[in-house]
């Protein structure tokens, strides 16, 4: 992904900053500061939100924060008077100002689709390719006409729920919501969102909410040459908007040919809520979910509780809520894990007693059997989400962690690769990532496990037990400096940590992987 804006471009892929074509050097700090609000560009980042993620919570003074964002400015050769990228919220935080342009891949990749003089015949071809041949499809959150007020988050629940109905096609290759939200219609045109996302089509709109109606638009756009395949416009009075989103939902799915027969088994609906709110809540506390700091993750939890109160009976706010104990207890934000381990496990039980057939509720009760270290009961449930919605990329990298954890790294491996071709601008792309360099110290091919980690621990939202594996893996391959760099970089980020941590939360079965790693963390002195 590049971010450009001015003359600069922020590489997220090569981690780097360019400007004028020119790479400007920056610390690691540094430019996860500047990446961090660029891509939150569309709200404002507060300093406890910067210290949670950029120094991984550790407690650090007004000044240090002052100081990188100070070097922010000067590498942009903006200054504290001026503003003109880093605009100053006094005693709120930061916000980056300057009109910002999403592009196409970063020049740390393969290559890019597209390119000028390709006709939009080869477009489709290279596509086609990119996706086994099958047709793809992503869905772009859509356009905010106007001050949507308390149903602003309509722009990115409608597009999200037309993402779980699709994804239940065995046909159909649909993109993640964690990609493709990451994404908007007024930042990226057709052509380029299917470039950067390698699809075939894209389906967009708008949402425009006035004193007593709601008006939606829908386009389906052929990203090889920019035309719209369909469209379509729902009006309604506000006390009819959850008839509006079936009838959206399902006239979308007869305009590209889907039926899908209500009684057939492989197709899982989620559940629709009755309650406006509740609904509302469960979209936003999405937002902050995989976001892995302790800022969001009580956000999140705040969001999904509402949600649960609102309306008791929705499954995937319980789903919600199970995630955020999980994370609790995976990251350790509490001293009482064993707490937050039952109340994942409590929550995803309710979710499933409500829906069972929900792939999002599966993989949360999955992911709590990992808290316990039972990684075959952990498999049994993930592989029931993804034979529910085969395209359901955190469900299937998901899936691929527990199989490198019980020792079968070729199986995990085939799993990320998938996972990271359905949703390749993943919010924990990092941490697919991080597990592809695990398979590949689980065979003792160590200068892959190196690369691959090295890509992890430099990607942005990486948390520090990946720079952990980057130690590891580098130490592996014989690189003693770059081993002892990305130590260095862990003790920074939270001193205490200890090898023992490390295989709390990768319980890994497979003996020999276990042992490799554990004796090259000893070897750095964890």
């Amino acid at each position: 992904m590049i971010y450009r804006f001015g003359v600069h471009e922020l590489d997220l892929g090569a981690y780097e900053l360019r400007s004028g074509g020119k790479d400007c050097a920056l610390e690691p700090q540094v430019f996860a500061l500047l990446a961090l609000l660029v891509e939150n560009r569309d709200r404002l980042v507060s300093k406890d939100e910067i210290i949670e993620k950029v120094w991984d919570g550790r407690v650090v003074s007004d000044a240090a924060v002052s100081s990188r964002i100070k070097s922010a400015r000067q590498a942009l050769g903006d200054d504290g008077k001026s503003q003109h990228f880093i605009k100053t919220i006094h005693g709120k935080g930061f916000r980056f100002v300057a009109e910002v342009r999403v592009s196409g891949s970063s020049r740390a990749a393969a290559g890019t689709a597209g390119d000028a003089g390709v006709s939009p015949a080869d477009n489709r071809a290279e596509l086609d390719a990119a996706r086994d041949g099958r047709p793809s499809i992503a869905v772009l959150p859509f356009r905010q006409v106007g001050n949507g007020g308390r149903l602003a988050p309509l722009a990115i629940a409608i597009p999200a729920e037309l993402i779980t109905e699709l994804s239940c096609l065995r046909w159909l290759l649909v993109t993640a919501r964690g990609s493709s939200f990451r994404l908007s219609s007024t930042e990226a045109a057709a052509q380029d969102a299917g470039r950067m996302l390698q699809v075939r089509y894209i389906l967009g709109g708008s949402v425009e909410v006035t004193d007593r109606a709601l008006v939606v638009t829908v386009e389906l756009v052929d990203t090889a040459d920019g035309g719209i395949v369909w469209a379509e416009r729902f009006e309604g009075s506000l006390a009819e908007i959850h008839r509006m989103r079936e009838q959206i939902r399902s006239n979308v799915l007869v305009a590209l040919d889907i039926r899908i027969p209500i009684h057939e088994a492989g197709i899982a609906r989620t559940r629709v809520t009755d309650s406006l709110d509740a609904w509302a809540a469960y979209h936003l506390g999405m937002q902050h979910m995989y976001r892995f700091n302790q800022v969001d993750n009580a956000a999140a939890t705040a969001l999904f509780e509402r949600a649960i109160t609102l309306d008791p009976h929705f499954a995937r706010a319980h789903a919600g809520l199970s995630f955020m104990h999980f994370q609790t207890a995976f990251m350790r934000y509490s001293d009482d894990t064993a707490m937050h381990a039952k109340a994942a496990r409590r929550f995803a039980e309710r979710g499933l007693e409500l829906d069972p057939m929900d792939p999002f509720v599966n993989f949360t009760m999955g992911r709590t059997f990992w808290l316990d270290g039972d990684l075959d009961s952990s498999l049994v449930w993930l592989e029931r989400a993804t034979s529910i919605s085969p395209h359901y990329a955190q469900g299937i990298y998901a899936r691929a962690w527990s199989e490198v954890m019980v020792g079968q790294p070729a199986a995990s491996r085939r799993n990320l690769d998938l996972a990271m071709r359905l949703s390749p601008l993943d919010p924990l792309h990092y941490a697919m990532l991080g597990t592809r360099a695990l398979t590949h110290i689980a065979v003792e091919e160590d200068a892959e496990a190196a690369a691959w980690a090295e890509r992890a621990a430099r990607s942005p939202g990486a948390h520090v037990l990946i720079a952990m594996i980057a130690s590891a893996a580098h130490g592996l391959k014989g690189d003693q400096p770059r081993a002892a760099a990305w130590a260095a970089n862990v003790r920074e980020r939270n001193g205490r940590l200890t090898r023992q941590d490390f295989v709390r939360a990768f319980p890994i079965r497979h003996e020999a992987m276990r042992t490799r790693l554990v004796q090259a963390l000893a070897q750095l002195g964890f």
